[in-house]
């Protein structure tokens, strides 16, 4: 496989648009819904296949009927899942997303068997064979913590595998305990919000130096609408996003991972990848769910012209 995918396995329930919850029993009527295959593992390897990539993705989904749903819809988007582990009684996670006119979206969420993942659930070979490896949202898998798994890391990094690593909660404790990841990957891609959780830092360039000191070759701060900060051992330098007319941010982030690892993989360079990203984010932003907009990289690559 050209990437695999490990951490974090959702199903999002999405609902546009929502400008507030009803009293009661009451009923809002809305324009859509969708479920979608989504978190920082399996959204990001169903943009990695629109992009054009290999994917296989790992992690942990419970043996109800959403883990039915979630291993089915991606393989139907092309996404390998024969190493997602299942758990007897447990639940997939999920999350409930009434998405505002503006496009924000509070969540309702279950993490359910994202919390038990270790090291003993991957594949290595599997691992081992991949060009990339994307970590996605190891403050949640935290099991993955692992010394032998580091030092897995830390072996396919010096055979040329690249490493890129994001994160899904905004809770200090649980980024505090992915900071040990730091120094096992090459690219690190925390929100605005994460960095500043991560460091203690005043300002986004200060907390992204922060993480760069301990170990990654570069550190990517996505700012939303600001587009993103880029900061590497030779400075840092802003990525504007690529204007659109957003309808939902759910998923916004994992395309951006997706568009940044697919632009190393087409041999470009940090910055170039970083702009493959905005475009794949601004991509999603156009629809309702992780997916939605992105087609394929020609039409992505074309917001950049």
């Amino acid at each position: 496989m050209t990437v695999a995918t490990v951490g974090v396995h959702i199903v999002d329930i999405l609902a546009r648009p929502v400008e507030h919850i009803p009293e009661g029993q009451d009923t809002v009527l809305v324009d859509q819904i969708r479920l979608t295959a989504a978190g920082a593992a399996a959204g990001t390897a169903v943009d990695l296949v629109k992009l054009g990539n290999e994917v296989v993705t790992m992690g942990a989904v419970g043996d109800d009927e959403l883990g039915d749903f979630l291993l089915a819809v991606l393989a139907k988007r092309g996404v390998d899942v024969s190493r997602l582990v299942r758990r007897p009684g447990e639940q997939t996670a999920a999350s409930i997303l009434p998405i505002r006119p503006d496009g924000g979206r509070p969540s309702f969420h279950v993490p359910g068997a994202n919390l038990g993942v270790t090291f003993a659930d991957l594949d290595e070979a599997a691992l081992r064979g991949a060009r990339a490896i994307h970590l996605g949202g190891v403050d949640v898998t935290f099991g993955l913590g692992d010394p032998a798994f580091f030092a897995l890391l830390d072996s396919v990094r010096a055979a040329g595998t690249i490493v890129t690593m994001d994160f899904l909660s905004e809770m200090p404790d649980l980024l505090g305990m992915a900071r040990a990841f730091l120094p096992h990957v090459d690219h690190v891609l925390p929100n605005e919000a994460q960095a500043l959780l991560m460091t203690g830092a005043e300002t986004v360039e200060d907390a992204a130096r922060a993480l760069l000191a301990e170990g990654p070759r570069a550190v990517l701060v996505t700012l939303g609408a600001e587009g993103s900060l880029v900061v590497t051992a030779d400075g840092a330098e802003r990525v504007p996003a690529v204007k659109t007319e957003a309808v939902d941010t759910t998923g916004c982030g994992d395309a951006y991972c997706a568009g940044f690892v697919t632009g190393l993989l087409h041999g470009q360079d940090v910055l170039t990848a970083a702009r493959w990203g905005t475009a794949a984010a601004a991509r999603v932003s156009t629809g309702l769910g992780s997916d939605a907009g992105l087609t394929d990289l020609p039409t992505t690559l074309a917001l950049l012209t």
